[in-house]
């Protein structure tokens, strides 16, 4: 991930200070009616309540009363979008080989349901079912590698040396853990370097793709495609490289421009994936919001466009809007969110809350996003292990390397609100735009259960109508909170 855009903006990460309504009680009452039971969960940004169940509400075809200027969430379940594949983060190298090293057996049973299952045992897990591998090594790797590495000088364009094994005791069979408890669960992969005998800067760290390595490349992925399938992990798309705008200094990275990708795509891996493993998609970018015109050059060359399904975003640079605006200039290309990172750099738990959740979840389906992806899975309490890169990131959760022990970070629980009741197949539905400082976003699951997610980023507490055709039910969200409201 950049470096030089590690988001020292989180610190101007937007908490609005609003005196409006700030007489209003920090819960308001269930508005009990003949319609439907409304289950909700919050959390807090004092930490006071983590995905805690609170009362009911219930829907009412009665009219609600309400104080002027009140907001008024209108949420149409026969309106659809996009369909969801689900919400997760990376399962990196440092992340792989904490679970598998540094835990007991039954603490990484324990954590993999909880983070994969859902309503299984005492403990309902929060379901995540979307997940990034690194193809060779990143930044949070012990060791730098790629697949198929060579002495400086020497090549291998049979790929005669090609191998997995480095992930073999850490990556996959932590996949493969949570694709046990979670067989729906969704995999991509991305490279950070293809290897440094195919670059210009024979390395791993900078330079660029040479072109006469496109072949040697588009096969080595493929090649990876199906040694995952070999071990029971299917690969659901390939980015060709993280961050392709991006030549990090100490870790591998390798930048490829559009033209280059465009070239590579079109006339090198989307052929070969086409006839050898067409369930993979090919999705292009994976890097910033800042720079949509590069995704916008691949998309706009005919021949790599029949193999690109869809665009991949970061968070470091730029705003998320940039994602409605490619997908309206390109409707039939998927959208997804693959990666953010919170850090020490930002300390703030309220902040970060409204950020990952509204932000990172809210605004990005808002945006067209099939899936969301956070970077690391686990790092430990020293943010690593790393080998380069980021010194201060942090996971989803920190795994003490040395008891074992789990923390719950913010990220955890922004993922949770949605991952935990929006299921893979769910439809993002209509619902009114975000307003009075508080953001929403709806999805009508396979059940036809409607979950609206809500982010008050305000200081003050806040209550809101929802309404659906004639009824409607109202929901006061406590200051700086987050809420999951769930109803059939």
């Amino acid at each position: 991930m950049a470096l030089a855009t590690r988001l020292r903006l989180r610190s101007a990460f937007p908490i609005l200070l609003a005196a409006a309504f700030s007489a209003l009680p920090a819960a308001a009452a269930p508005v009990k009616g003949e319609g439907p039971t409304v289950q909700a969960w919050l959390t807090t940004g004092d930490q006071a309540k983590l995905l805690s169940r609170e009362a009911d509400a219930s829907f009412s075809s009665a009219m609600v009363k309400m104080a002027a200027g009140t907001p008024v969430i209108e949420v149409d379940p026969g309106t659809s979008y996009q369909q969801i594949a689900g919400f997760g983060a990376a399962i990196t190298d440092a992340s792989a080989w904490l679970i598998q090293q540094k835990m007991t057996g039954p603490q990484r049973e324990a954590l993999m349901r909880e983070l994969f299952g859902r309503g299984q045992g005492k403990t309902t897990g929060i379901g995540l079912s979307f997940t990034r591998l690194t193809i060779g090594a990143s930044d949070f790797s012990r060791t730098h590698y790629s697949f198929d590495d060579m002495p400086p000088g020497q090549s291998d364009p049979q790929l005669q040396h090609f191998s997995i094994d480095a992930q073999r005791d850490t990556v996959l069979p932590a996949v493969k853990a949570a694709l046990k408890v979670n067989p729906q669960l969704k995999v991509m992969a991305s490279p950070w370097s293809a290897p440094g005998w195919m670059k210009s800067s024979d390395s791993l760290v900078k330079g660029t793709l040479k072109p006469e390595a496109y072949d040697a490349f588009a096969r080595y992925l493929n090649r990876y495609v199906d040694a995952m399938k070999a071990e029971g992990v299917a690969i659901s798309a390939l980015t060709l490289q993280n961050e392709p705008h991006f030549e990090p200094g100490d870790y591998p990275g390798m930048r490829v421009d559009p033209a280059k990708r465009a070239a590579f795509i079109g006339g090198h891996l989307g052929p070969l994936l086409a006839r050898a493993n067409p369930g993979t998609a090919i999705f292009d970018w994976d890097h910033n919001w800042d720079e949509p015109d590069s995704p916008a050059t691949v998309l706009a060359d005919p021949q790599a466009a029949k193999y690109v399904s869809g665009v991949a975003w970061h968070c470091y640079a730029g705003k998320s809007d940039v994602q409605t605006r490619l997908h309206d200039k390109y409707p039939a290309k998927d959208t997804w969110f693959t990666e953010c990172s919170g850090g020490r750099w930002s300390p703030d738990w309220s902040r970060n809350l409204q950020y990952f959740t509204k932000t990172l979840v809210i605004d990005t389906t808002r945006g067209w996003a099939r899936g969301v992806l956070f970077w690391n899975l686990a790092l430990d309490e020293n943010d690593g292990p790393h080998l380069g890169g980021c010194k201060d990131c942090r996971g989803v959760v920190t795994i003490d390397s040395r008891t074992g022990a789990v923390t719950r970070n913010v990220e955890y629980y922004a993922l949770a609100h949605a991952s935990r009741f929006v299921l893979p197949g769910a439809r993002r539905i209509a619902s009114s735009e975000a307003s009075e400082g508080v953001a929403n976003v709806a999805f009508r699951n396979p059940d036809g259960g409607v979950v609206l997610l809500l982010a008050n980023g305000e200081a003050a507490a806040r209550t809101v109508a929802v309404k659906v055709g004639k009824a409607s039910f109202r929901y006061t969200l406590p200051g700086a909170s987050v809420a999951t409201l769930v109803w059939k």
